[in-house]
C-alpha cells in the first residue's frame, strides 16, 4: 500500500478502491428462472419503443408491468417501477429506448434507469435487455454495464462514518451468448480513478502525495516510473513549468513519467498521453476571485485521465508502447511567484513573454509537451482543463479537440459520438500566433484581450510539439458537469477516458502514416 504518511491520511487512496476490485460480474445465458430474481435486489429491464408480445411473456409478472406501462408518460425514466412477489421483494425498474439512439442518449438513458436502482440499498443489481435482437441486446448491455459500474464507484469523502457500499455484484440475464465485458470493465476502471483522483481534496492529494500515488500505480501495473524533481528540471531548461512552480511553498512540484512497455518492446513509444497535474490553481499573481477558485482542485483533472486512460490500456494489455507525462504543481501566490511580464525560456529555447499568471496550465504543459516529443512517440495526446473559452464556446456537455493533423477532425467526430464522449474540433497554428506576437520575447504567452483563448492556448502549445508527431491536443471542458452527463452520476465525470480508448483502439490513430504533416 501507499507509504505511511499517505495511508494515514487518504485512506481513500488505496490501491484498490480505484482500481482491481471490480465489482463481481455474472453472466446468465438463456431464459431466467424464478430462482435467477430471487437472488436479485434491483432489476434493471429495457425494452424497446413497441415491445412485442413475446417479451411479455417472458418477464415475470408481465402483464402487470404492461398494464402500469400504460399509465405513464412517454420518455419517463423509469417507466414504470415495481415490485416482484418473491421473498426478495426485488424491484424492477423498467425503461423503454430505442438501440438506434447515439452513444451518447442510450448511456445517459442508462444512467437515468440505474440512479432508480439507488434509491435504496442496490445490493446485487440485474441487468435484462429484452425484446431486442443480439447485436442491439448486447449492445445495450454494455452500455447498461457501463452506468452501472460508474455508479458503483464512490468518490472519495472524508465523513466521521463510513458510507457503505451500495452495489455489491451486477448479473446480465436471458443474453443469447456469453460477452467479452473486459473493455467495459477496464474502461469503467479507468474512469473510476480519474473521477475519484480529480474529486480529491487539495490537501489530501499534494504534489507529494500524488507523486508517491503514482508511483504505487507503476509498481502495482508493472509500468517504469521516473520522476523529475526541480533541480533536475532546471538542468533540462524547463523555464517554463518552473515558472509556475516558483510560487509554491515547497520543492514538490514535479514532472513524472511513466511507461508501459509490453513484451521485449523497446524504443520509442507508439503513443504518448501528457496530462496536466495543476493540484490546485489560485491563480497565482493574478489572483482568481471565490467563486472561479473554489473547485481548483480538479485542475489536474487532465493529468488523471492520461492515467485513467494508461490504467485502462494496461488493463486490456494492449501490445503497444505508452508513455504517460504529468505536470504536477500548484499555482500559488507569493513573493516568489511569477508575475505578469515575466520572461522565461522554456526547454525548446521557445522564450516566452507571461501576461496572466492564472494562463498557468499552457505554461507548465509547455515543457512537458517538448519533453515528450523528444521520445519521437507515434501519435500524441494531451489532456488539460484548459481554458474558460471553451466552456463558453461549446457548454460542459462537449470537450473541445485540437490537432496539427486538421484531417483527424472527422474522426475526432466521429470517436466522440461512437464512445458517448462528445468533442467538437476547432482550428488552430501559425496564424493564430498573430495575436501572441511578442516585443520582448519570442511568443507571448495569451492574448491580454482573451477572445478566441481556447484557439490562442492550443497555438501556443503546438509551438512545443515536434511538428512531425500527430498531435491531438483536448482541452477538457466537459471535465465538470452539474448531474452528471451520459452514463457517469456525479459532477466530476473523468471524461476523455472512453474517448481516448475509442480513439487508439477503434480508429486506427497510432498509424501515423496516414496523417500527413501539418502545414504552415
Amino acid at each position: 500500500m501507499l507509504a505511511t504518511k499517505v495511508s494515514a491520511e487518504m485512506s481513500c487512496l488505496a490501491i484498490d478502491k480505484f482500481i482491481g476490485n471490480q465489482l463481481k460480474i455474472v453472466q446468465i445465458i438463456g431464459k431466467p428462472e424464478a430462482s435467477t430474481f430471487a437472488g436479485i435486489d434491483q432489476l434493471l429491464l429495457v425494452l424497446p419503443m413497441t415491445v412485442p408480445a413475446a417479451a411479455w411473456r417472458q418477464m415475470p409478472q408481465g402483464n402487470k408491468l404492461k398494464t402500469l406501462l400504460k399509465r405513464q408518460r412517454p420518455q419517463r425514466v423509469p417507466a414504470v417501477s415495481s415490485r416482484l412477489n418473491n421473498k426478495r421483494q426485488t424491484a424492477v425498474h423498467l425503461g423503454n429506448v430505442s438501440a438506434t439512439r447515439a452513444t451518447f442518449e442510450r448511456l445517459t438513458f442508462a444512467r437515468k434507469l440505474v440512479a432508480a436502482a439507488l434509491r435504496e440499498k442496490a445490493g446485487t443489481i440485474g441487468i435484462w435487455v429484452l425484446g431486442f435482437d443480439t447485436a442491439e441486446q448486447e449492445r445495450l448491455t454494455k452500455d447498461m454495464l457501463s452506468a452501472t459500474l460508474a455508479a458503483a464507484c464512490q468518490l472519495p469523502a472524508f465523513k466521521s462514518k463510513d458510507t457503505p457500499v451500495r452495489i455489491k455484484s451486477i448479473r446480465v440475464v436471458g443474453l443469447d451468448r456469453k460477452l467479452d465485458v473486459s473493455r467495459v470493465a477496464a474502461e469503467a476502471n479507468g474512469n473510476n480513478l480519474a473521477r475519484c483522483l480529480t474529486a480529491l481534496p487539495p490537501n489530501k492529494l499534494d504534489a507529494r502525495a500524488y507523486v508517491t500515488l503514482l508511483r504505487e500505480l507503476a509498481r502495482s501495473n508493472g509500468w517504469q516510473f521516473k520522476k523529475f524533481g526541480l533541480a533536475e528540471l532546471k538542468k533540462k531548461g524547463a523555464g517554463a513549468f518552473l515558472a509556475v512552480a516558483q510560487g509554491n511553498a515547497d520543492d514538490s512540484a514535479a514532472i513524472v513519467r511513466l511507461r508501459y512497455r509490453p513484451g521485449k518492446h523497446s524504443g520509442s513509444p507508439d503513443l504518448s498521453l501528457v496530462g496536466k497535474g495543476i493540484i490546485f490553481d489560485t491563480g497565482g499573481t493574478n489572483l482568481k476571485p471565490f467563486s472561479s477558485m473554489l473547485d481548483m482542485h480538479i485542475d489536474m483533472g487532465g493529468s488523471a485521465v492520461a492515467v485513467g486512460t494508461l490504467q485502462a490500456l494496461t488493463e486490456l494489455e494492449v501490445p503497444f508502447a505508452i508513455d504517460c507525462w504529468l505536470a504536477i504543481t500548484e499555482n500559488r501566490t507569493g513573493p516568489a511567484a511569477y508575475k505578469p511580464q515575466d520572461v522565461v525560456t522554456a526547454a525548446n529555447g521557445t522564450t516566452i513573454q507571461t501576461i496572466h499568471t492564472d494562463a498557468e496550465g499552457r505554461m507548465a504543459l509547455a515543457d512537458t509537451l517538448v519533453f515528450a516529443s523528444r521520445d519521437k512517440p507515434g501519435f500524441m495526446l494531451d489532456y488539460a482543463t484548459l481554458t474558460g473559452a471553451c466552456v463558453t464556446a461549446i457548454t460542459t456537455r462537449y470537450s473541445g479537440v485540437f490537432s496539427n493533423r486538421p484531417d483527424l477532425h472527422p474522426v475526432l467526430k466521429k470517436s466522440g459520438r461512437d464512445s458517448g464522449e462528445r468533442v467538437w474540433p476547432f482550428p488552430m497554428g501559425k496564424e493564430f500566433l498573430e495575436d501572441l506576437k511578442s516585443d520582448t520575447a519570442d511568443l507571448m504567452q495569451c492574448s491580454a484581450n482573451g477572445g478566441g483563448d481556447h484557439i490562442l492556448a492550443a497555438s501556443f502549445l503546438n509551438e512545443f510539439v515536434d511538428a512531425d508527431i500527430p498531435w491531438v491536443h483536448v482541452d477538457l471542458s466537459a471535465c465538470q458537469r452539474k448531474g452528471g452527463l451520459a452514463h457517469i452520476p456525479t459532477e466530476i465525470t473523468g471524461f476523455g477516458v472512453r474517448f481516448s480508448m475509442d480513439l487508439i483502439l477503434d480508429k486506427d490513430v497510432l498509424d501515423a502514416s496516414q496523417w500527413e504533416r501539418a502545414s504552415g
